[in-house]
């Protein structure tokens, strides 16, 4: 459990000063609770351009933010979240584990949530368990889905997502060139996810080849790191310090511009 104060979240750039788009993983997950409206928040008071959010559902068939399976990793449950229903989950503390200040977070509902943070900052949806006709209805009814993307661990999921609904855009994790060609293929992938060790070139014109954009997972707090993501003029980037990497990002398109 990490020490916390207000004091300690720093301030990020505004969007404008810079062009890369971020992605920060289950929100501003070092200084608030992950999957949450206080690590929500945190990215918008950033002007982050997205928050990924977990996607699980209840046994009663409700749509949820955790990542979990298991409930006791993020809250004060035991069990899985789809062995609890909804309004069982209503009733957990979903943030003491991170710190006291934030015992008052519940396990956000992703159809109010998503009414929240409309028109403040677009999604990623990593959908661990939901039903995709449910999900559909409350993207549409939410007017999110030119503002989102999707990707799921289950491929068939994905697929079925994308014959259902082609104009949403999917995420698919690739590694090489030929990836990308099938990600583009059997899902009309629109963004490619990978490692930074495999970000090179012939994956990058596949890309380039087929409109889709690249977008590198970086897990730690590396400037080396981020300085190659930006060297590669990657489109978007997801990672656990967006606060960190705008700054960098900033700077970066300053200097780029004085040169």
């Amino acid at each position: 459990m990490r020490s916390f104060s207000a004091l300690d979240i720093p301030t990020a750039p505004p969007r404008h000063t810079r062009r890369i788009e971020i992605v920060c993983h289950r929100g501003a997950n070092q200084y608030a609770p992950e999957n949450t409206y206080a690590s929500a928040q945190i990215c918008l008071d950033w002007q982050m351009d997205y928050v990924e959010i977990d996607v699980n559902t209840s046994r009663d068939g409700v749509l949820f933010l955790m990542h979990g399976p298991e409930l006791h990793k993020t809250t004060n449950g035991v069990g899985k979240i789809g062995d609890l229903t909804a309004s069982a989950i209503d009733q957990l503390d979903a943030g003491s584990w991170f710190h006291p200040t934030y015992a008052d977070q519940r396990v956000p509902r992703l159809a109010p949530f998503l009414r929240w943070i409309k028109g403040k900052a677009k999604l990623f949806l990593d959908v661990k368990a939901a039903d995709h006709r449910q999900l559909l209805d409350q993207i549409y009814a939410s007017g999110f889905e030119d503002e989102c993307f999707f990707w799921s661990g289950d491929k068939a999921w994905s697929r079925q997502l994308y014959e259902l609904a082609p104009e949403l855009a999917i995420k698919v994790n690739v590694e090489r060139a030929a990836d990308v060609v099938n990600a583009h293929e059997y899902f009309g992938a629109r963004i490619v996810e990978m490692d930074l060790k495999h970000l090179n070139q012939p994956l990058v014109d596949a890309c380039r080849q087929r409109g889709i954009k690249v977008m590198p997972y970086v897990k730690e707090n590396d400037a080396a790191a981020f300085g190659q993501v930006l060297a590669w003029g990657a489109d978007m980037i997801n990672l656990n310090h967006g606060d960190v990497f705008a700054r960098m990002a900033a700077n970066w398109n300053q200097d780029t511009n004085h040169q």
